[in-house]
């Protein structure tokens, strides 16, 4: 059992104390805006100065409630110095109505194109993301949306679906991106519904296929939604990005640019691309 945390505030600094012990004194971090984007999985903050720069940040895992992954995301934001009260909040993602304190709630579409355009400073953007239940594609001219499309009806391409496998093969989300590369053969998992499709790899299991093969499988069944919404913009421009939670999987990333013919960039940041835009929004509301 881990030790209470609990945090003490001055008028000169943050101290964290766990337990019996007390953390090194932290100097406040005078945040222009943060901004909180709770999804159905991972619940994510931003903090950023009045230049727009990200001076905090947190990822953890949503859990069973909103309103206990934003306690932990303020508890987070206190230990690294942030004053979480003094600064105005922007809500996003599936849990934004939770944000009791927020001064705006906006959609993850608007926040993931702000963000995104902050993070890759382009004109023109195309954005792909995929979230734990959905997966979206957003063409943004100077971090304003153009033009976008949503897969919300089932979770088939999405990050839940790649967790749901992952669990099958006793890998995680990370692994199953590594060992993909490794396949042999290229085997197809053509059920568009993740209970099918799920069904199809136990089959796949017991016909002997190999975790490396399956894994290609199951990434390409998400490129695969990816390229038909992809397809649906009228117009592709300037620089396709990937946002969302599989921003470290390098190996995803080379499979979509492969089957949209076009390079596809990102970065670890780009987890943060909605909370990101949410605060750079926050910091306009202080600045107004």
């Amino acid at each position: 059992m881990q030790d209470a945390v609990t945090v003490q505030q001055d008028a000169n600094r943050t101290e964290v104390k766990r337990g019996s012990s007390t953390a090194a004194a932290l100097p406040f971090v005078q945040a222009a805006g943060i901004g909180v984007d709770i999804g159905s999985t991972w619940a994510k903050a931003v903090a950023v100065d009045g230049a727009g720069t990200l001076i905090a940040s947190v990822c953890l895992p949503t859990g069973w409630s909103s309103k206990e992954a934003l306690k932990a995301i303020q508890q987070a934001l206190a230990e690294q110095g942030v004053l979480v009260d003094e600064a105005p909040l922007v809500a996003t993602g599936y849990g934004r109505e939770a944000v009791a304190n927020a001064a705006k709630r906006v959609t993850e579409i608007t926040c993931h194109a702000r963000g995104a355009a902050a993070l890759f400073p382009e004109e023109t953007l195309t954005i792909i993301d995929i979230g734990g239940q959905d997966t979206k594609v957003i063409a943004c001219r100077d971090g304003r949306v153009e033009e976008f499309y949503m897969n919300d009806k089932c979770s088939a391409g999405t990050g839940r679906f790649l967790e749901i496998m992952a669990q099958r093969l006793d890998v995680s989300v990370g692994e199953l991106d590594h060992i993909a590369r490794t396949h042999t053969e290229e085997l197809s998992i053509s059920a568009m519904c993740t209970v099918f499709a799920e069904s199809e790899v136990i089959s796949l299991i017991g016909g002997g296929a190999s975790k490396e093969n399956i894994a290609w499988g199951v990434l390409q069944s998400v490129v695969k939604k990816v390229s038909q919404e992809f397809a649906k913009l009228s117009e592709v421009q300037g620089q396709v990005v990937l946002t969302g939670g599989l921003c470290d999987s390098a190996y995803f990333i080379e499979l979509v640019a492969n089957a949209l013919g076009r390079t596809v960039v990102s970065s670890p940041e780009a987890r943060l691309a909605g909370a990101y835009g949410a605060a750079l929004i926050a910091k306009d509301l202080k600045q107004k």
